[in-house]
């Protein structure tokens, strides 16, 4: 029977683990050495919720109905809810070993929380978990154990849009040190042939101190003490990391992945203000200051289209007989989709440069699109500035995300290293790794054809023959 365990670490860009920090790095750097690396390309959009999941299904955002964190409900103009693992109907890899007789652990993969029953896993679920106080791991009884293993508190994630920095790395820490103190826990205790946890410290990171340790950075901070926070906490876990490969054991396949990689943030554009002066969007009264959209006086009845904020802008049209106070004619949608396209590639950033944006339509995107989707997905940049989708700023270019402090943005690839003891790959570089294709390859390491098992992607060759 194979052993195979999935480090997943959110947020981790090949340019901090292997370019940067990487010969600061002991662990990694052995493992880098002696194993094969590669970029990994993630999913459109490149969000934490849906990317762990299309890595562990194998299918595209579109086919699971997952296209970030939050989702509109139905054609409601306002009401809104936070995908949990109920939205996930496609079969996981543990799910599929579990079908097999094959035991799994899991810590923290997204979206876990309610915490799924999986007869042959022991799970605890992710960071969207609201508290330690709600039922968190499987088996239940499972819960008493990851706390105490924890040292009395297990924590889920940190408050990380706020200016109390010190707050923030203290419990950035101790939220990292914890979860590795659970996974080196349940590796020794538990029976397993897959393991994967996923640790969400590296998005927190940088979302919060990308400033301070980037020169290149817009509002890059010189002298700060928190220059060197970003080797602090890589290698904090770089020797966490060395301690549960002890754990795992000599005889354990190691993937070190990430679902996608991060960058500095240039800023955010205004994507509701910009819809309301080119006249898609328009308003009984304009608001005086900053205000959510929800809480503008939105005249629906002359509104073509609006936008949601994030990194990526969300873009809903006002569909006759689709929402409720519809205008356009469901047989104008597709020249309504065209124009506002042409007049989105034509918006420039805030010095008069052209920006390289994108803009998606799901079904052409991902071929099969069902769930809560937008009718637009717009990248504005490469990424490099986020949406914002408030109303009521004196400009629609913003330093700042418009939902608190935040430094840095998503970029589109990834890490992949794959290590096991003893073994020498030489240190190759794979190219052309998919998100989609870990899962796939997982199962393949375990004899299964993925096919059968109902998971996409396509078993990684390469990575099969070191």
């Amino acid at each position: 029977m194979a052993k195979v365990a999935v480090i997943g670490l959110d947020s981790v860009p090949p340019e901090m683990l292997f370019g940067k920090l990487l010969g600061q790095l002991p662990v990694i750097s052995k493992m880098y050495s002696r194993g094969v690396h590669g970029r990994l390309r993630t999913c459109d959009p490149p969000i934490t919720v849906p990317a762990w999941m299309v890595m562990m299904t194998g299918k595209s955002p579109g086919e699971l109905g997952i296209y970030g964190f939050r989702h509109r409900n139905g054609f409601s103009y306002s009401d809104g809810y936070i995908v949990n693992s109920t939205h996930v109907r496609s079969k996981t890899v543990w799910q599929v070993l579990s079908d097999r007789g094959v035991h799994s652990v899991v810590l923290g993969v997204p979206p876990g929380y309610p915490p799924k029953e999986v007869e042959n896993a022991s799970t605890v679920s992710c960071f969207i978990t609201p508290s330690e106080d709600r039922p968190f791991t499987y088996p239940p009884g499972l819960r008493d154990e990851v706390l105490k293993a924890a040292g009395g508190r297990y924590i889920f994630d940190v408050t990380f849009r706020t200016e109390n920095r010190d707050e923030i790395k203290k419990e950035l820490f101790e939220m990292t040190e914890r979860r590795f103190d659970v996974a080196e826990h349940l590796a020794r205790s538990k029976p397993w042939s897959f393991f994967m946890m996923h640790e969400i410290g590296f998005d927190r990171l940088h979302h919060a101190f990308w400033k301070f340790f980037d020169v290149t950075h817009p509002k890059y901070v010189p002298g700060s003490k928190y220059a060197g926070i970003d080797l602090e906490y890589y290698r904090m876990v770089d020797g966490r990391i060395g301690r549960l490969l002890e754990v795992l054991g000599s005889d354990c396949t190691t993937f070190v992945v990430s679902d996608h990689g991060s960058k500095a943030m240039k800023g955010a554009f205004c994507v509701n203000q910009w819809l309301a002066k080119e006249g898609y969007l328009s308003f009984r009264r304009d608001p005086e200051s900053p205000t959510d959209l929800d809480k503008a006086e939105v005249d629906w009845s002359k509104t073509k289209a609006w936008g949601w904020g994030g990194y990526y802008a969300r873009i809903f049209f006002n569909v006759k007989e689709r929402e409720e106070q519809g205008v356009i004619p469901s047989s104008e949608l597709a020249k309504e989709k065209a124009e506002l396209k042409k007049r989105i590639m034509g918006i420039t950033d805030d010095a008069g440069r052209p920006m390289a944006n994108q803009v998606f339509e799901p079904d052409a995107l991902y071929g099969t699109a069902v769930g809560d989707k937008p009718d637009l997905m717009v990248y504005f940049d490469e990424l490099n500035w986020r949406s914002a989708g408030t109303v009521g700023h004196d400009s629609m270019y913003l330093s700042e995300n418009d939902t608190g402090p935040d430094d840095s943005v998503h970029s589109m690839d990834g890490v992949f290293l794959m290590y096991r003891e003893g073994s020498d790959m030489k240190g190759r570089e794979l190219r052309g790794l998919n998100l989609k294709d870990v899962g796939s390859t997982v199962l393949s390491m375990f004899g299964l054809d993925p096919r059968k098992e109902g998971v996409g992607g396509t078993p990684m060759a390469e990575v099969l023959k070191a």
